[in-house]
């Protein structure tokens, strides 16, 4: 939606992203007759065109401007092709002298948040802009004269939208017809924000000035959540929340939540009592006290007159906020590094600007692609504003990054089209070999979908072949509502297939696909939070045999993974067909002390049918009743295994084909291994903790075939296999 509008004394016709306030004056005009005097200043000269789908808020706007322009576009329909990004520019916005009192304050911020809409602050600094008010989200209203009797939706489908980079003082009133209804949903408690949500909608770099609530004052069902780098100065609380994620924060309390609250990094949060307790109740909250590799989200800010994209640097082992814009901190760029891209612009266009070495800044819109975006170049940043969304019409990918190191991509929705695609987001080629762990390419609030806005079909969402890439909040979808919804219609296979080794999950959402939701087959994978509702709509047990096992697992890895781990997974089914369709278990995993789970549970959330086991064959079924059968931590009583490390790579010397095997030590004891191949073998009897021992075989011949070398590795006792490939070679 462009609006344009003559703002009264300025003499000109202005787009509303042109000029602060001209929507609000058209707005004002059409709803009421009367024109709020919007005030007339424009956005900086220096500033690039952002297009008519960002609109930038100064202190020339009065609260009722505000207010009015973020009611005009609240009411967003759930799969919308509008796009909003709304840009706080740093000052003090809203009046605080009703804070003890909400139902008494006058002049206060009070908007709801809307479908695709993000809106954020431009300070270096979230306390840049302070908002007396209140940002909110509310349930979905379905029964007004007794919402106690109408849990369902609630939040369910409150999706893609999001608050970042802004404090609030919360002072939070009912806006719009909820004024009117007898019990109205948007009535808080004094200092305390509501932020009722499900998945793809992440509160990110806000400081909370009181309590945050994220579910309905009236108990609604929510299936959210995702808060990061973040502080919550009074309570935390989640209530209804199925689950929810909070990583890298300060909260003051906790309270509240169903099945599954995990928090990483978090000052304030609570113990882990996850499973039974003492007193015969569960518990459901798992705490790790430092998150294992965290990148915050790229974000634009306001660097003296100009608009500038702070990119933050990746690290390890983190605990609390850090909103630092220091130098130490990550990298500052100019704009003028961007290729600003508008909806309209083609594949082919933003590929030209990326091969120049440009980065990529997505304005709010949906781009119809014919072909994929690729990013070849290291380091690239494409951050898209205002849920920017990629959907492929050719059966391409939407984006695909190259073999290359360090890319941040953050901030977009894909859709798949109605001609299937293979992937549609592909990190890496098949063969890709280059990786920095202190750079790792990183998605951050990527949300892929496969049907609702129209018919999609894509085999894989989501697929990693680099190492060293971490996956900050993503939700991969196969739709269950929306338009061109049908097993036979948006089909997709999986949601995420991670095949690089070293790849690092924090935050990873994946539902309703027809076989397994995700697949890990890297070595040393981390999952840090993990939701997940296998299909609704599986139409037989035939339809849904992972070969003669019963139904697919959500969370599959792979047999040959000797390294992984997991903490604080949820598998939920909701068979809505009417048959008997069973699943043999949530997870599955080959059974090694090198692969392990925590804080695991199973869930029957409605229908038929349901999960036998939560993980390989442990755990009690989740069938009927709103099962919710928990494991506390896979496998047990194993013995330790060897960490040891294989390559194998081939060469050639003076014309023979050689194949050299390196196996490295990355335990803390001695090793005893057996390097293999089919040209010979080697064994050395004590490998030193972060020594290798290392061989190259004859072939005896100008060439090889690919093939793998096999390492025995003795530790404790107990002996260890690991394989690795290596390629064909002709030497001369």
């Amino acid at each position: 939606m462009t609006l344009s509008t003559t703002i009264p004394g300025a003499g000109r016709t202005a787009r509303r992203a042109r000029a602060a306030g001209a929507g609000v004056a058209a707005l004002a005009v059409a709803a009421t007759g009367v024109a709020l005097g919007a005030p007339a200043t424009a956005a900086p000269a220096t500033d690039p065109d952002l297009g008519p789908n960002v609109v930038f808020i100064d202190d020339s706007w009065s609260v009722d401007q505000i207010n009015t322009y973020l009611a005009s576009i609240n009411d967003e329909a759930e799969f919308s092709q509008d796009r909003h990004a709304v840009f706080f520019e740093p000052g003090v916005y809203g009046d605080a002298s009703g804070q003890d009192d909400p139902a008494t304050a006058t002049g206060i911020v009070n908007a709801e948040v809307g479908y695709y809409t993000a809106i954020a602050g431009l300070g270096a600094q979230p306390d840049d802009v302070l908002i007396n008010g209140a940002l909110s989200v509310q349930p979905v209203v379905s029964c007004p004269n007794n919402p106690w009797s109408c849990q369902d939706p609630g939040s369910l489908t409150r999706f893609w939208r999001s608050l970042s980079n802004v404090a609030i003082n919360p002072i939070q009133r009912p806006v719009d017809e909820d004024v009117n209804r007898p019990f109205p949903a948007g009535i808080t408690d004094p200092h305390q924000l509501r932020f009722a949500v499900s998945q793809a909608a992440p509160l990110r770099r806000v400081d909370i000035q009181g309590d945050l609530t994220v579910f309905g004052r009236f108990g609604e069902y929510a299936s959210g959540g995702y808060l990061a780098n973040s502080r919550v100065s009074g309570r935390l609380v989640t209530g209804s929340q199925q689950q929810w994620y909070t990583r890298n924060s300060e909260v003051g309390t906790w309270d509240g939540g169903v099945w599954n609250m995990v928090f990483s990094g978090v000052e304030g949060a609570p113990a882990t009592d996850f499973g039974p307790r003492p007193d015969g109740t569960t518990g459901n909250k798992t705490t790790l006290d430092t998150t294992p590799l965290s990148r915050e989200a790229p974000f634009l800010f306001r660097d003296g007159e100009d608009l500038a994209v702070f990119v933050p640097h990746a690290r390890t082992e983190t605990r609390g906020v850090d909103w630092s814009t220091d130098a130490d901190a990550g990298q500052k760029l100019s704009l003028d590094a961007f290729f600003v891209a508008h909806e309209g612009d083609s594949a082919a266009e933003i590929n030209a600007a990326l091969a120049t070495g440009k980065n990529l800044l997505l304005t709010p819109g949906v781009y119809h692609l014919d072909e994929a975006i690729r990013v070849e170049n290291p380091d690239t940043v494409v951050l898209g504003l205002g849920y920017a969304s990629l959907a492929p019409t050719s059966g391409t990918a939407a984006l695909e990054i190259g073999d290359v190191a360090g890319v941040k991509v953050a901030g977009i929705t894909v859709d798949a089209g109605p001609v299937e695609s293979d992937v549609l987001v592909r990190v890496g080629p098949a063969d890709a070999h280059v990786a920095d762990a202190a750079d790792p390419t990183t998605l951050t609030d990527v949300f892929v979908r496969v049907g609702g806005p129209w018919v999609g079909k894509a085999t894989t969402s989501i697929e990693v072949n680099s190492d060293h890439v971490l996956l900050d909040h993503i939700w991969a979808w196969r739709g269950d509502h929306g338009s061109g919804i049908g097993w036979d219609q948006n089909t997709g296979d999986h949601g995420v297939v991670v095949n690089g080794d070293d790849v690092t999950a924090t935050g990873l959402f994946v539902e309703h696909y027809q076989k397994n939701q995700t697949i890990w087959n890297g070595e040393r994978g981390r999952t840090v939070f993990y939701q997940s509702e296998i299909p609704y709509d599986v139409p037989s047990q035939a339809a849904f045999m992972d070969g003669d096992r019963t139904g697919y697992a959500s969370y599959r890895v792979g047999d040959h993974v000797r390294r992984h781990d997991a903490v604080g997974l949820g598998v939920y089914s909701f068979f809505n067909q009417g048959v008997d369709v069973r699943v043999a278990s949530g997870i599955q995993a080959p059974v090694r002390a090198g692969v392990t789970f925590r804080s695991m549970t199973s869930v029957f959330l409605n229908g038929s049918g349901g999960i036998e086991h939560v993980v390989n064959d442990t755990g009690a079924p989740a069938v009927g009743s709103f099962a919710s059968p928990q494991v506390v931590a896979y496998p047990t009583d194993l013995p330790a295994e060897a960490d040891v490390t294989v390559e194998a790579t081939t060469r050639c010397l003076a014309g023979t084909a050689y194949v050299a095997v390196r196996a490295t030590n990355g335990g803390d004891a001695p090793l005893a291994v057996t390097l293999s191949t089919p040209f010979g073998s080697r064994t050395v009897a004590s490998v030193a903790p972060g020594a290798n021992a290392y061989q190259s075989f004859a072939v005896r011949a100008a060439s090889v075939a690919a093939g793998d070398a096999v390492v025995s590795a003795v530790a404790g006792g107990v002996t260890s296999e690991v394989s690795a490939p290596y390629a064909a070679l002709t030497c001369g």
